[in-house]
């Protein structure tokens, strides 16, 4: 595996939210996104990442009884021309920062994904990412994604992940050998999964020496309550900022070029790492 080649020239300061979202009401959730990215932008962050399905909200009930009323329609282009979403266009536009939230998409030929908008700081929204890792009952409701994706900002490369793909080390390596810098996951982790959600992320963070950017939804009612957690992991998986398991928070952190590189010579692993594990397992008796 070629290592990555390119390390960015400046910080990048980025925002990780927490926040609940009402169940259904893309239109509404449209305005407290715009108003936590207004709260990111005067944090100076660059980039915002607000929680999986945050438009609709993460409600599998409220989901499959409106696909039509929670979805956002994609055109052939991957573009997202929706009313609801004009505040959140406008925050990204007045904020000079780049924003990626969870929606429900619709697309031209009939499929309907988990997916990560991003909303550019011109206020175009396109689908960034289709969640490619469904979780449990998502299967019966969403078809997984097909390819993996990159954000650009500045000269910063994000990949970007939606929740359970960030339990398969594979879905970070994969943004690594893109020469990512960082990994982006909206997410929606549930009440009693604190352990799993704080080591997942910090685990990808180090096993593929790049800062990792989690955001997640916060309240809710059982079985549906979320627990917060918002946070920002340095290459090493140490911690930046993180919010607590409950409230509504928007957590900021710088991302330094110079501890990137700094990490990556001093632990190689994507340079080291094997074409391969060799031929067939040896099988041993004990």
């Amino acid at each position: 595996m070629t290592p990555p080649a390119t390390v960015p020239q400046a910080p990048l300061t980025v925002a990780a939210v927490q926040a609940e979202p009402v169940p259904g009401d893309v239109a509404g959730n449209a305005k407290t996104a715009a108003r936590l990215v207004d709260r990111a932008a005067h944090a100076r962050a660059r980039v915002a990442v607000l929680p999986e399905l945050f438009l609709p909200a993460y409600h599998p009930p409220a989901l499959a009884a409106d696909p039509v009323g929670t979805d956002v329609a994609a055109a052939e282009d991957r573009t997202v021309d929706d009313p609801r979403l004009a505040p959140l266009s406008a925050a990204a536009v007045a904020g000079g920062l780049t924003v990626v939230v969870g929606a429900a998409v619709r697309h031209p030929d009939g499929r309907r994904t988990i997916s990560s908008l991003v909303v550019d700081r011109a206020g175009v929204v396109r689908v960034g990412y289709d969640k490619q890792q469904l979780w449990g009952d998502e299967r019966e409701l969403f078809s997984p994604g097909t390819r993996g994706a990159t954000l650009l900002v500045d000269d910063w490369r994000l990949g970007l992940g939606i929740c359970y793909d960030g339990c398969f080390p594979e879905h970070a390596r994969a943004a690594a050998a893109d020469d990512a810098h960082g990994y982006l996951c909206p997410s929606g982790y549930l009440a009693g999964s604190e352990h799993r959600r704080d080591l997942y992320y910090r685990a990808r963070a180090l096993d593929n020496t790049l800062y990792v950017v989690f955001a997640n939804s916060v309240g809710g009612v059982d079985p549906w309550r979320f627990n917060g957690g918002a946070a920002v992991h340095d290459p090493q998986g140490r911690t930046l900022a993180r919010g607590a398991d409950d409230g509504e928070d928007v957590v900021v952190a710088r991302l330094d070029p110079a501890e990137l590189a700094a990490t990556r010579a001093a632990h190689s692993m994507l340079a080291d790492r094997l074409p391969d594990q060799g031929a067939a397992r040896l099988a041993l008796l004990g």
